[in-house]
């Protein structure tokens, strides 16, 4: 008996979709490479929340306090492979951002649509502000998408009849990082297996293939969760924090879904919206009316929990291909569509660029600081608030890249002009993390010998107070040398943080601080800040 085996013909559409999906992510990589360079070049600096991470990623965890340990190692990856400079430490962000563009063409394809479908959702996406600004600095924001439209992609191959073993595993593996990445996740998947409950696609929960994907998806962060309860919940003590500290701005219903147009790009709602409309009528795309019941879900799980705006943004690539493919078979009669153009719709594509021109120092600081201020005064533009944080002259995404060498530059300074014997016993206290992990990580390039600063916000309290006793301090805090007399008994302004572009909490005085009144080590337990 001869055994035989099966081949199955290579398609002809999916290695056309991989060559076209490949060139749009290309182009988003080298996109985001420039404007760094660019950016950098005109005076911004590292982001905040930059310096926290790589902080991070040199103290690797299953766990950390406000954010999941995916973006740590992404951070610490980032520096061993590349190095630590700015463009460096942005590497793996854009290429995340590269592999959601590519991720969206080929759902686009999986969905149903052609060339045009295809090159209409990665350029629509290419072009939303949201992705343009969290895909240029080191953020787990960067990596959500990715995640998500991979295990959207898993579901669709499924149900072209693609290896169920292989997908439901990706499926799997990529749901589990993901849950690691950001918590926000796991409503995502709570959403999709409501949407699949809902029609019959349901049919793909029930085999052993799914199990094994479900198991993997649980398995994973298994370790994160046991860190959380070792540590004592430290991220539901931040959350619930934030919440009775009013940290974050509260949107109303119709603010929240306004937003959503700002975000991806007002003029792309034309493509979104028609592809939840799409996705739910169930009949130019088939079988992904669970999508749409998704999103819907999501929405409204979001908009009641008072998320912030952009929590939504992960899930926007499939409605993009959704709308496209909509919008190729609206236009199927055009010579453009039926040729496969890359470009066939040149109108929208023309409005969808030059606004997106007109838009981007909104998603992307490439505008000097008062060329911003003029232009957005002029444009009567300004984005909104997403804490509750007074801003100066630029908005906090943007505020919090300037001040951190003048900082640096200043603790070094004062530590220099120390004796050695003082230089061997200070300590350096910073109030929040990002002042912290701009000293640990700007500082050592100028003095070698200066110790790594401490702080009690977030992690950096669980990394302890270091040795510090306190004795002798470089302080960067909020509170009047007239306050700081009651616990010190020499209070010294060495310095302030005064750069007039950043935020206006980081308006601050340095100071060298001697001899504690109140004798006995630091009270660390006091200093605790998860805010």
């Amino acid at each position: 008996m001869t055994a035989t085996t099966i081949i199955r013909p290579a398609d002809p559409t999916l290695s056309a979709a991989l060559r076209l999906a490949l060139l749009f992510a290309a182009c988003k990589l080298l996109f985001h490479f420039a404007l760094t360079l660019y950016t950098q070049h005109i005076g911004y600096s590292f982001f905040r929340d930059e310096f926290y991470y790589i902080a991070c990623g040199r103290h690797l965890a299953w766990g950390y306090v406000d954010h999941g340990p995916i973006v740590a190692l992404q951070a610490r990856l980032g520096e061993i492979l590349f190095g630590d400079s700015l463009f460096r430490i942005r590497i793996l962000s854009a290429a995340a951002g590269a592999v959601m563009i590519f991720l969206t063409g080929i759902i686009a394809w999986a969905l149903g649509g052609r060339r045009s479908a295809q090159a209409l959702a990665m350029l629509a996406l290419f072009c939303a502000p949201q992705f343009i600004g969290t895909d240029g600095f080191l953020s787990m924001n960067s990596f959500e998408p990715m995640f998500w439209m991979l295990c959207i992609l898993s579901l669709l191959l499924i149900l072209r009849e693609r290896s169920a073993a292989i997908w439901w595993t990706i499926f799997g593996i990529s749901a589990g990082i993901g849950l690691l990445n950001k918590p926000s996740m796991l409503f995502f998947l709570l959403a999709l297996g409501f949407g699949l409950l809902c029609t019959p696609e349901r049919r793909l929960l029930f085999t052993r293939w799914a199990a094994l994907g479900i198991a993997l998806l649980i398995l994973i962060p298994t370790p994160h969760l046991i860190w959380q309860v070792t540590h004592h919940w430290p991220t539901l003590e931040f959350l619930h924090n934030g919440r009775v500290g009013h940290k974050n701005a509260i949107l109303s219903p119709p603010i929240f879904f306004l937003a959503q147009f700002g975000n991806m790009q007002p003029v792309n709602a034309l493509i979104w919206i028609t592809g939840v409309i799409a996705l739910l009528r169930a009949k130019s795309i088939a079988r992904a009316r669970w999508l749409g019941i998704a999103f819907l879900v999501f929405y409204l799980v979001m908009e009641t929990l008072h998320a912030k705006d952009y929590y939504l943004a992960p899930i926007y690539p499939a409605l993009f291909a959704a709308g496209a493919i909509a919008w190729e078979r609206r236009f199927s009669a055009s010579r453009l569509v039926r040729e496969g153009r890359i470009f066939a719709f040149p109108i929208f594509t023309t409005v969808l660029v030059l606004t997106t021109l007109l838009i981007l120092p909104m998603a992307s600081p490439i505008l000097r600081p008062e060329t911003w201020v003029r232009y957005t005064s002029a444009m009567h533009l300004r984005p909104p608030n997403s804490e509750t944080f007074a801003t100066g002259p630029l908005p906090q995404f943007y505020a919090d890249r300037f001040g951190w060498q003048e900082l640096t530059d200043q603790t070094v300074s004062t530590f220099r002009g120390l004796s050695v014997q003082d230089q061997q016993q200070v300590c350096i206290f910073a109030s929040n993390y990002g002042e912290a992990g701009a000293i640990n990580f700007l500082g050592p390039r100028q003095e070698t010998h200066l110790p790594q600063a401490i702080s009690g916000q977030n992690n950096f309290w669980l990394w302890g107070p270091r040795g510090c006793t306190g004795q002798l301090v470089i302080a960067i805090v909020h509170d009047k040398p007239e306050d700081l007399l009651k616990k010190y008994k020499s209070v010294t302004i060495v310095g302030r943080m005064d750069n007039p572009w950043a935020m206006p909490f980081e308006h601050r005085n340095i100071y060298l601080l001697r001899d504690k009144r109140k004798p006995g080590p630091i009270d660390w337990a006091g200093e605790k800040d998860f805010f």
